[in-house]
């Protein structure tokens, strides 16, 4: 089956004159012939059943469940994504739902997908997004006792400010010596001298140079 195939029978699949439930919607994904796959977009409240009905020997068939992750759509909320794949026929589709910023849940695909367990956990610890009826949430990734989740778009990217860089040479620095230039702060990190231990000590960091355009001929 193409794509369009794939997303016009899951849709159909999950079809219902209950307006409430929501709407189910399809489109392709980029990636060419060989790559591109069926999204389909269902509400949070159908995500399993949604998953149940693609799961079906008799509809799709997808029997191998890929992977699952999120995105951070900041006011949006996140959009949860899980990529299924029929063995048999050889065709995939990207289901997704979305979830809000403020009560981030869907519920749990591990009891039909045993190999969601771990995505499931890695996504409710680097985004927060709790999995309703999951077997073990518990932390995968990171040490006991870490705050916040990593992949939002708000987390702080403090490490150079927390401590200071562990090698010899601030990164961008040559062999050949010479008078070292002030550290340019990256993106995301934030001012030493506004967060962190040195807050109010320490002197502003400069901003990211920008570069002169390259010159055509």
């Amino acid at each position: 089956m193409t794509p369009e195939e794939v997303g016009e029978r899951l849709v159909h699949l999950l079809a219902t004159d209950d307006p409430e439930k929501g709407t189910v919607t399809t489109e392709v994904s980029g990636g060419g012939p060989r790559h591109a796959r069926a999204v389909v977009d269902v509400p949070v409240a159908r995500w399993w059943f949604a998953a149940e009905a693609a799961r079906d020997a008799g509809a799709l068939g997808f029997d191998f469940f890929d992977w699952l992750s999120a995105v951070d759509e900041l006011d949006g909320g996140f959009s949860v994504v899980a990529h299924l794949w029929s063995t048999r026929r050889r065709h995939g589709v990207l289901l997704r739902t979305r979830v809000s910023r403020q009560d981030p849940e869907v519920e749990s695909l591990v009891d039909l997908y045993p190999g969601a367990t771990w995505h499931e956990r890695e996504t409710f610890e680097m985004f927060g997004i709790t999995f309703a009826r999951h077997p073990d949430l518990r932390p995968l990734l990171l040490p006991p006792g870490f705050e916040g989740h990593p992949l939002r778009k708000e987390f702080v990217l403090a490490a150079r400010v927390a401590k200071p860089w562990p090698g010899a040479k601030e990164p961008g620095e040559s062999e050949g010596g010479g008078a070292k230039r002030a550290p340019v702060r990256p993106p995301g990190v934030p001012d030493p001298n506004e967060w962190g231990p040195l807050k109010g000590q320490a002197p502003p960091a400069p901003e990211r140079e920008r570069r002169a355009p390259r010159r055509t001929e």
